[in-house]
């Protein structure tokens, strides 16, 4: 199983749901890097559970525990170290599916692969993995402040309920304003009562996220395999739920025709080169070009379904399965800070490689 991510600047997580904890590696970050433990738990506040009552209720402080790599405020250039302990595990909780296969979840293909699993909330296959990617990904966003680049997410749709706006014209400093995370308050409520009533029906919601990533400069991402599309996507579409990834235009601009998809040059009067519009997402050949990247995931409704659901067992037995534990009715809004964290990452490791390109 490969647990790491990256080239230069790279992670690898270790850790099950209910286990001792979560925690990363972080290996390759320069030193000098500003990055407080307040940085990191800030980013871990907003995906931890229990948050609001839209969420699982399982209680999780997820304090954050350096134990290298970091010294008076700063990357000392050595190996980062983050472990997340787990607190608020009921491992009883999964008893009943010990030797069942859940509708949609890991369990039938964790054992085809490893002919064993832990079933207690899914082990490894957890989102509770997620934890550590986040903490990785704080410390990446300190690294691209230092280049000026920003990296942001919010909930686009829930369901059938979407933004009506571009991204371009929402303020996004809304995002953090409503238990959604949607930057667009008359379309939040909707949204929450969208969740709400799946909540009330023992069922889930899915949706879509969409990043925008600031500021980036031009030159970002490899010719030809690591395009800068091609490693964003291999990293959101490796968290969990996540069913689909559009970059720029995405399948709508399928729609267009060349004349107008194509986003034509000019120089602006600082003398940057700058497109008039932007339907490449910010790239162009797999290497950025100075815009925006923009993108959108599409997440599946979460699987586990506190109603009856029709399965079988690792003997091939029919049986009725009916969820037990602490779920979140719909994944959108916790999952806003994996998709930045995993960008954040991206675009760290990214910068990193441009600085080897050329004297």
């Amino acid at each position: 199983m490969s647990n790491s991510f990256g080239s230069l600047f790279r992670i690898t997580t270790f850790g099950e749901s209910h286990g001792a904890g979560i925690g990363v590696i972080i290996d390759g970050c320069p030193a000098g890097v500003p990055v407080e433990a307040a940085h990191i738990q800030a980013a871990l506040d907003r995906r931890r559970p229990g948050q609001s009552d839209l969420t699982t209720p399982r209680k999780e402080a997820d304090t954050v525990q350096i134990q290298s790599g970091l010294f008076e405020g700063f990357s000392t250039g050595t190996p980062i170290s983050l472990f997340i302990p787990n607190a608020d595990q009921r491992s009883d909780d999964y008893s009943h599916i010990a030797h069942a296969y859940r509708p949609s979840h890991a369990d039938y293909t964790y054992d085809a692969k490893y002919g064993r699993r832990d079933h207690r909330g899914g082990g490894r296959s957890s989102a509770r993995e997620t934890a550590a990617r986040v903490a990785a990904g704080a410390v990446a966003a300190q690294l691209l402040a230092h280049f000026g680049v920003e990296v942001l997410a919010y909930v686009s749709a829930v369901g059938e309920v979407e933004v009506p706006l571009e991204y371009q014209d929402l303020d996004l400093s809304l995002i953090d304003t409503n238990p959604v995370r949607c930057p667009h308050p008359a379309t939040a409520a909707r949204m929450e009562a969208r969740i709400r009533e799946a909540q009330a029906a023992h069922d889930t919601v899915g949706g879509v996220i969409t990043g925008v990533a600031r500021h980036v400069p031009a030159g970002l991402g490899e010719p030809v395999f690591d395009k800068l599309p091609a490693v964003l996507g291999h990293a959101l579409l490796s968290i969990n739920a996540v069913k689909g990834f559009e970059f720029g235009s995405g399948f709508a601009g399928t729609r267009l025709p060349g004349s107008v998809h194509n986003d034509e040059f000019y120089t602006d009067e600082t003398g940057a080169v700058r497109t008039r519009t932007n339907h490449s997402g910010g790239s162009q050949g797999g290497i950025s070009n100075g815009q925006d990247i923009n993108f959108r995931v599409a997440f599946k409704p979460v699987a586990t379904l506190l109603q009856p659901q029709q399965t079988i067992n690792d003997q091939g037995e029919a049986i009725t399965l009916v969820g037990r534990g602490r779920h979140d009715p719909c994944v959108l809004p916790r999952a806003v800070p994996i998709v930045e964290a995993m960008t954040q990452l991206v675009l760290a490791d990214l910068l990193l490689r441009a600085r080897a390109n050329r004297l």
